[in-house]
């Protein structure tokens, strides 16, 4: 295959300044192991196989920065001898593993971080009942805390201290932002009559006035999280806390505590799309905020849904790719093996281990503290993610967009994820803005996305309900309730077919133009309808796709609807800073990393995201890519890294051009 990329290095109209700078790369979190297995109460040989030897081995091959150890999973049991007297301790630990682990990642330099479940907690409710979150109808929550009670003070405060103690570098604390449920404790009533003056509270969905209900018990998670970290700084500043999703695509908002990284755990299955979109989240927050972020895989394929059922080990080369996808944008990378139940460490993965850990390594000096250029932006709003998530923090607004971002990746796009504070202020830095099936936002900040368009910007929506909140700036007017597809398109010779959500319209102003048009069928003649169009306002232009499309592009994948998406918003991009053509199998992530440009390709080959596959042993490398270069002179190399290949370089007419001999996996072309 051959793969053709250009590079500008000026975008007319959006200058690469005033750019959010890179957070500090962390070299003491670039590369970890997680281990953990939620100690339970039955639990008794915790600690009595416990090696020097072995730990010795796996530190002495892998050569971490980190390791992630047990101390307290999501049933509250402590897996080591706490003197905290509101602690549940393990009955039979024979050897404190803590005590351990700490003396022996110490004598190898290698940090230690302790696994600790915070608001998710079994044991404490089960021992003190008035600890728990209470719902609606007043019983008790048996698994939830409330961030309102007793338990912070009594125990999460004393123990995270406890473990500073020991001497451990800091904390990864689980079960938090996406454990926490509305409260309908006394003391929780009370705070949501005092701020909202509401004196009857709403109980359900149903109920005018319930989001009011999840707004307080947002903004208590982030009072209970800020207050521990701050308690826990200072008894000793240096431990280090992330509190699990923090600030990532759970809760996209802006960083409001001291917590000292970000970090979050994959989902098991299709983790190479999953870790583009969050990684682009994470990495928007970490360069916002300065603040060090890193993602985790799971070493194995798992289904939490409906069965909650365990697949194989995956490759190295599967994590590889994932690895890759986090690398690139800036951010460390960790893997999660479990841990026995003796709190001992497996060596069965070392061999993988070892091999992963030589890829990441390669890689480091090329990724860490990378800064993405500006070029295409997709939108993730915290006001549609509060507004339409049924928990108070989750994931599942990234349906709006995922499909898209895929789309966009698969057509060798390059794409940020940014959140309103990310865009506000900067929006002209970025050529293009995509703003999918974000159906709730800031009036101030709608009026922002408008006049970034009527700038010169190219704002591009995508999604029924979305153009329909739009349809007075689009030009159209609405003549019909949303209906279900299928809808056959036509567009540039070529039928593709839509099954979402779609909107129908007519174009009612004279600056407005239709793109494509309807089929009666797939092999039919065309049909009235209107399937996308494109608006001048004042210096730049809105293009709208009256249909929802992500996810259409995660369910199928279609290399048509992928054309399709890319069709639109290629014209937009007249002098893009990059250009891949030649494989879709290639993610293109541009940066400035160490004031030189950096081009990663990422080969995503293999079958990731088919729920039926658990895990896969070989991607096909990609040949003889074609690389183009447009420079405003001469690069002095073009050096393929970790390959260490200076490319013979063929410049004529500002362009220039070389061929990458192979990419396995991963390659950063460093431009100097």
């Amino acid at each position: 295959m051959k793969v053709l990329l250009v590079l500008f290095f000026v975008v007319t109209g959006f200058p690469l300044l005033a750019q959010p700078s890179a957070a500090s790369p962390d070299a003491r979190r670039y590369f970890g192991l997680h281990f953990d297995f939620h100690a339970v109460a039955t639990d008794s040989l915790i600690g009595q196989n416990l090696s020097e030897q072995a730990l010795d081995s796996l530190l002495t091959a892998v050569k971490p920065d980190f390791i992630q150890v047990d101390c307290k999973g999501h049933p509250g049991v402590s897996s080591y001898p706490s003197k905290v007297a509101t602690a549940t301790v393990a009955p039979h630990i024979v050897n404190d593993p803590l005590a351990f682990y700490r003396s022996v990642t110490r004598k190898h330099g290698v940090g230690l971080y302790l696994h600790y479940s915070g608001v998710y907690d079994e044991a404490a409710i089960a021992k003190h009942p008035g600890w728990a979150a209470r719902k609606a109808d007043g019983t008790i929550n048996a698994l939830k805390t409330s961030v309102h009670g007793p338990y912070v003070d009594s125990l999460l405060i004393p123990q995270l201290n406890e473990l500073a103690d020991y001497g451990a570098d800091g904390v990864w604390v689980d079960g938090e932002c996406w454990a926490t449920v509305p409260d309908y404790s006394p003391i929780a009533l009370a705070k949501f009559r005092a701020e909202t003056g509401l004196q009857t509270v709403p109980r359900s969905d149903k109920d005018a006035k319930y989001g009011s209900v999840k707004d307080v018990a947002r903004r208590s998670f982030i009072q209970y999280l800020g207050h521990y970290v701050d308690a826990v700084h200072r008894h000793r500043p240096t431990f280090r806390i992330a509190s699990n999703w923090a600030y990532s695509s759970m809760m996209p908002q802006p960083i409001q505590t001291n917590v000292d990284f970000l970090s979050g755990d994959l989902t098991p299955n299709n983790s190479v799309n999953s870790a583009a979109l969050e990684g682009r989240i994470m990495a928007a927050q970490g360069q916002h905020y300065r603040k060090p972020w890193d993602l985790m895989s799971w070493s194995f394929w798992y289904e939490f849904n409906p069965s909650q059922r365990q697949g194989d080990q995956k490759s190295a080369v599967h994590l590889m790719q994932e690895a890759a996808e986090i690398m690139s944008l800036g951010g460390g990378f960790q893997v999660y093996y479990q841990q026995r139940r003796d709190a001992s460490i497996s060596l069965r993965e070392l061999p993988s281990m070892g091999v992963l850990s030589r890829f990441v390594r390669a890689r480091q000096p090329f990724c860490a503290g990378s800064v993405p250029i500006p070029q295409i932006a997709v939108l993730y709003a915290n006001e549609t993610v509060n507004a339409f998530n049924q928990s108070l923090f989750g994931n599942g607004q990234t349906q709006r967009i995922s499909g898209v971002l895929t789309a966009l990746l698969d057509a060798q796009l390059p794409v940020d994820v940014l959140a309103e504070q990310h865009l506000q202020g900067r929006m002209n830095q970025f050529p293009v803005i995509v703003v999918s099936q974000q159906d709730s936002l800031n009036p101030a900040f709608r009026r922002e996305l408008l006049d970034y368009a009527r700038q010169g910007g190219h704002l591009v929506l995508v999604g029924a309900q979305t153009t329909r909140s739009f349809a007075t700036e689009l030009g159209v007017k609405v003549i019909d309730e949303q209906v279900a597809g299928p809808k056959w398109v036509f567009l540039d010779g070529t039928s593709v077919v839509l099954t979402g959500p779609f909107q129908p319209v007519r174009i009612a102003g004279t600056a407005t133009k239709p793109i494509g048009q309807f089929l009666a069928s797939e092999p039919g003649d065309p049909a009235p309808g209107i399937i996308a169009t494109e608006t001048t306002v004042g210096r730049g232009k809105l293009t709208a796709v009256y249909a929802d499309l992500s996810r259409d592009y995660t369910k199928h994948q279609s290399a048509r609807l992928r054309d399709f998406i890319a069709s639109l918003i290629r014209p937009l991009l007249p002098k893009p800073v990059v250009e891949v053509s030649g494989s879709h199998l290639v993610h293109v992530v541009l940066n400035r990393q160490r004031n030189r440009l950096a081009v990663n390709l990422i080969n995503t080959g293999g079958r990731h995201a088919d729920p039926q596959v658990f895990t896969y042993d070989e991607v096909p490398p990609l040949t003889n890519l074609t690389v183009r270069l447009r420079t405003d002179r001469k690069p002095a190399r073009v050096v393929q890294q970790p390959e260490n290949k200076s490319l013979p370089i063929r410049y004529a007419n500002g362009v220039a051009t070389v061929v990458v001999p192979q990419l396995v996996v991963h390659s950063v072309l460093v431009v100097e």
